[in-house]
């Protein structure tokens, strides 16, 4: 995987409008702040929000790529992350991963967020934020409907939850973009990225989703991942319930 040679400055790849975007979403999400980990596989929707935050919050950010070793250009795009992180001054990690037998994908999420949060640790870094957008959203609550998921299910990929298995945030700030902005952000940064065959395998239900909402254009994405949103939202209020009828049981 290599850039295009005729790249345009990365600070014309996003808008100032796109900029304050993204710094105003990671703020609701994480009002606390500090300095943030970004998870970059040098798919489109990674590298569109490391252009955002090389726009929005220079120098307040760190950039971290698994190579899991799960396919042979593994190793070949975490060099290229390296290089688009190093031509914009972005500290960069490669961190390697291994997966035994089994769930395939499973075991390497486990691995992948496990490194993750060790990387964060080690580099003082206060949050970890991933990629996943609008479009990630929609598909996940069609998938879980089609599971007869409950309202935990339903809610969805939650904009801020916990890295699995630490105390770590973990903050999904482009949960309100669509996957359509994010790839034309990469391509006005004249980069190319990464492709899983995985993504177009309709072995898996997540890929044969993804082909039935693009080909329903009646559908609206953005007000079904809203609807996920909401969702998450009337969860939490009624585990805030659950707890407090709990302690003052207890008392």
């Amino acid at each position: 995987m290599t850039r295009i040679a005729s790249k345009p400055p990365a600070s014309e790849a996003v808008t100032p409008g796109q900029a304050e975007r993204f710094a105003a979403e990671l703020g609701r999400l994480w009002p606390e702040g500090g300095r943030l980990g970004l998870a970059v596989s040098g798919g489109p929707d990674s590298l569109a929000m490391l252009e955002l935050a090389h726009a929005a919050i220079p120098r307040r950010f760190a950039v971290a790529t698994v190579n899991h070793g799960l396919r042979p250009e593994a190793a070949a795009e975490c060099a290229m992350v390296e290089r688009i992180c190093a031509e914009r001054g972005v500290p960069c990690t490669v961190l390697d991963i291994r997966t035994g037998s089994g769930n395939v994908q499973a075991a390497a999420r486990e691995a992948r967020y496990g490194a993750l949060a060790k990387w964060a640790e080690r580099d003082g870094l206060a949050a970890l934020a991933t990629a996943h957008h609008a479009d990630d959203q929609a598909e996940t609550l069609v998938m879980r409907l089609n599971r007869a998921s409950g309202l935990a299910g339903l809610a969805g990929v939650r904009p801020r939850g916990l890295a699995p298995g630490t105390r770590l945030p973990l903050l999904r700030p482009l949960l309100r973009w669509r996957r359509a902005e994010l790839v034309a952000i990469v391509a006005l940064a004249g980069l190319a990225p990464a492709r899983d065959p995985s993504n177009e395998d309709e072995a898996y239900d997540r890929v044969r989703i993804r082909k039935a909402l693009a080909a329903a254009d009646w559908l609206d994405v953005e007000a079904i991942a809203a609807s996920a949103e909401h969702l998450a939202d009337a969860d939490r209020a009624l585990e805030w319930i659950v707890e407090r009828e709990f302690e003052e049981r207890s008392e």
